[in-house]
């Protein structure tokens, strides 16, 4: 009895715990019975993006056991002296670090951060709005570059878009970003003194420099600088001498949820009433379509889903980026936030949700209204 009570509750904790992939795969199943697999199910998957995504998260985890993230963010914060400088340098560096080690990393290595210095300074009131700000700034700050986020990697890799051309589409919703997250700190957050106390963290140098080297790798491989199954074979080769810790913390919940929706998508994509639906909604407005979808169904998915039915991608990048705010399920970077601000602080759930969902949807009314101007969709 308890052995079967024990099971069924591990089952339901990893069904929590892996809920998008979960999703996924049912959906991937479902679809598989309307169109039965075939040869043509080898053409759905981007082995491209798998690969760089698991180069990118494999590296990025050696370098978090190696505390390098941490080092480099306490060092920043403690370079200020008051509260709002403070937030403002933890969101910030939340902000950099997804364009460079994508938006759930970024989370997962600063939030700890931001929840030390707010409560060994006794500014926990001050913990929900910093949570908030870092989750928006990683998902926002991702957008500017194509490993920023995982949607990005595969737009990017799905229709060869050129890197200025990228960055050029991305820009504008970027700038604005900043200037937004800015405003809020400065005016939501005041200038009370604090203090951090000192913490002795020795990096080990050898590690440290073998894995900025891989990382370079990854990033080379990304940009099409170096074919991706090198990466595929140098990466975990070195790793797996080094760091398998690394290895087998790599999210591969996030990885299976791209076959899973690779198979879906590309199911979908066969149906014909649904590839005429979806034609027909995305010609009216790629944007905002797109930005309406992520609120429902998260923005990797819908990145995969709608590049099956629309060659616009500028627009379509556009919005499952900015459409990464709004709700909780709008992107899987703010279930992690949500989890994490939680776990620490128990009993405020519905007064985070409140708040999230007001600076959130905020964001995306702005971010959406702006981009609607200067493009003239």
């Amino acid at each position: 009895m308890g052995k079967c009570v024990k099971g069924s509750f591990d089952f339901i904790s990893f069904i929590k715990k892996n809920a998008v992939m979960c999703i996924a795969f049912a959906a991937a199943l479902l679809t598989s019975f309307i169109v039965p697999v075939d040869s043509e199910y080898k053409s759905y998957f981007d082995y491209k993006t798998l690969t760089c995504l698991y180069c990118v998260l494999a590296v990025v985890c050696a370098l978090k056991n190696v505390r390098f993230f941490y080092m480099l963010a306490r060092k920043v914060v403690q370079l200020f002296k008051n509260a709002r400088m403070s937030v403002l340098a933890l969101v910030y560096i939340t902000f950099i670090g997804s364009m460079l080690i994508a938006n759930d990393m970024a989370l997962l290595t600063f939030l700890p951060l931001g929840y030390l210095v707010l409560v060994t300074t006794g500014k926990q009131k001050y913990m929900a709005f910093t949570f908030i700000m870092q989750n928006i700034a990683a998902n926002l700050g991702g957008m500017l570059t194509p490993f920023g986020n995982p949607q990005n990697l595969y737009l990017y890799s799905r229709f060869e878009i050129p890197n200025l051309e990228f960055m050029a589409i991305m820009a504008p919703p970027f700038i604005l970003s900043v200037v937004l997250i800015t405003f809020c700190c400065v005016i939501f957050v005041k200038p009370e003194p604090l203090v951090l106390s000192d913490e002795k963290i020795i990096l080990d140098s050898k590690k440290t420099a073998l894995y900025l080297a891989l990382f370079v790798l990854s990033i080379a491989i990304v940009f099409r600088g170096i074919p991706y199954w090198i990466g595929l074979i140098i990466i975990p080769l070195v790793l797996v001498f080094v760091d398998r810790k690394a290895l087998k913390m790599v999210d591969y919940g996030l990885l299976f949820t791209f076959v899973f929706f690779f198979i879906f998508s590309g199911n979908m994509a066969r149906i014909e009433v649904v590839r005429e639906l979806f034609s027909e909604l995305l010609n009216k407005s790629t944007l905002l379509f797109s930005v309406v979808s992520c609120q429902f169904i998260s923005n990797v998915p819908s990145a995969i889903l709608l590049s099956q039915f629309t060659g616009n991608y500028a627009d379509l990048l556009v919005g499952v980026n900015i459409g990464g705010v709004g709700t909780l399920i709008s992107s899987l970077a703010s279930l992690i936030t949500f989890r994490e601000y939680v776990k620490n602080n128990p009993g405020k759930t519905k007064y985070y949700i409140g708040l999230f969902s007001a600076f959130n949807f905020a964001f995306l009314i702005i971010l959406t209204g702006f981009m609607f101007l200067i493009r003239g969709v």
